[in-house]
């Protein structure tokens, strides 16, 4: 079976969680967490960084450092894994649900001020599949409504805007390292900022609420959302070959969009943005001719994945709709995640397309 995705571990990788466990510093302090902070901070292009246990408490650290909280909305797109939204609840606050662009399968920028009232305080941004929304016209509006902007760029790690990663350019840029992802620390986080007294914010909640400067004396009521070192370790590794793992995922793209040029409707490429593919994507006719197909690969031994389901249409969400969304209810039926590893061979990812291909043709 060919895989939707799959990390690509490495010697290094083996070595540097091997040392971290040798040092005797398997949890939350240790070498590697200061250098992994410290890179990756550098690689997006942002002054301060640091590490956490997940993307989603990457997202909630965010939310609170920025003082979000009961009676607070925030703008969240329709089309979404649930990580934002769930983000948003966990501080007591109300996601207000945006449609999408059907240019970029990102948060609608047109869309977004006709939802801006007198509780908004922020915008979650999310970067769905390695892709980038119009984050010039978000900040615009941002800037206008003194609304704070959270990029989850969970998904687009590398993805660059205007020459600027994303993760940059928001107030806070929040990652997932889960073992899917472009690059991986098993499970694992990030939060990005240029933003000193953010940063200094969102260290101190991610530990328990304790400074730095007095241990043992919480000045908040805070989480433990701490990294291990273990953890660390293999971001380190995995780091050192980030570059590889864009330019392969570039790779994999082109054959795709070559293969399948003219057959369906291609992963959206952007003038504004280099996207990473962290899945390449594929819309069909149909949710029937989707499901079909899926099907059929399957059973041709190559895994897919369909694209999430609209927020509004599951029963926790419903109640936080404020209309209707026809384009991320239309994307999210016709959707399919296809084969993206770096570790796929081009002859596996040519099969993917013969294989599509064929289906096509014989309907």
């Amino acid at each position: 079976m060919i895989p939707v995705s799959e990390p690509d571990i490495g010697e290094k990788e083996i070595e540097y969680v091997d040392d971290a466990v040798r040092s005797g510093w398997v949890s939350s302090h240790g070498k590697y967490i200061d250098e992994f902070e410290r890179e990756f901070s550098k690689f997006i292009g942002t002054e301060y960084g640091l590490t956490v246990s997940n993307g989603t408490t990457a997202l909630h650290l965010a939310l609170s450092a920025l003082g979000i909280r009961e009676g607070d909305e925030v703008i969240v797109p329709d089309l979404t894994f649930i990580s934002p939204v769930n983000a948003v609840i966990y501080c007591n606050a109300t996601p207000v649900l945006c449609d999408i662009d059907r240019n970029n399968w990102c948060i609608d920028s047109g869309k977004i001020e006709a939802l801006i009232t007198p509780k908004t305080r922020a915008i979650i941004v999310v970067q769905l599949y390695g892709n980038s929304a119009d984050m010039d016209k978000i900040m615009e509006i941002a800037k206008k409504h003194k609304l704070y902007v959270i990029e989850d760029t969970a998904e687009s790690l590398g993805t660059t805007y205007k020459g600027k990663r994303l993760g940059s350019i928001g107030d806070i840029g929040c990652f997932s390292f889960y073992g899917n992802k472009t690059m991986t620390t098993g499970e694992g986080g990030f939060c990005t900022t240029n933003n000193k007294e953010l940063y200094e914010k969102m260290s101190m909640l991610r530990d328990h609420g304790m400074t730095s400067k007095k241990r043992y004396w919480h000045e908040f009521i805070g989480y433990n959302y701490r990294m291990t070192n273990l953890q660390a370790a293999l971001g380190v590794a995995q780091l050192g070959r980030i570059n590889y793992f864009i330019e392969r995922k570039h790779e994999i793209g082109k054959i795709y969009r070559n293969k399948l040029k003219n057959k369906v409707t291609l992963h959206p490429e952007g003038g504004d943005y280099n996207g990473t593919y962290w899945l390449y994507s594929i819309l069909l006719k149909n949710g029937e001719e989707r499901d079909s197909l899926m099907d059929f690969l399957y059973k041709n031994g190559v895994d897919t994945r369909r694209f999430f389901y609209p927020v509004h249409v599951m029963p926790p969400y419903g109640r936080y709709s404020r209309g209707k969304y026809p384009v991320s209810t239309d994307i999210a039926e016709r959707g399919i995640n296809l084969p993206s590893s770096v570790k796929l061979k081009d002859e596996e990812v040519e099969y993917v397309c013969d294989k599509i291909i064929g289906f096509l043709n014989s309907q």
